[in-house]
């Protein structure tokens, strides 16, 4: 699988508020994608705009992940003494 034919980790799917819209959202979810926040509507002047967002949880933990184990390597056992101070 190339990179282009990977699944995104996050998707935004918009669109009018109608039946296509929906069967979008529910192929996203039977991919494997979860809702992430609630959907945004506005209005253009003509018809309801919707947008939703949509993340893979593995994606999100492996994120994680990687923000406590790098957040972990900045903690020095050791107290700073104040060297090297300019």
């Amino acid at each position: 699988m190339s990179v282009e034919d990977s699944a995104l980790a996050y998707r935004l799917i918009t669109g009018p508020d109608d039946r296509s819209f929906c069967e979008r959202i529910s192929a996203a979810l039977a991919e494997g994608y979860v809702l992430h926040g609630g959907p945004a509507v506005t209005y253009n002047g003509a018809a309801v705009i919707c947008a939703q967002a949509l993340i893979r949880p593995h994606a999100v933990a492996s994120a994680d992940a990687a923000v406590a184990n790098a957040v972990q390597k900045l903690v020095d056992p050791e107290e700073f003494d104040g060297e090297g101070i300019a």
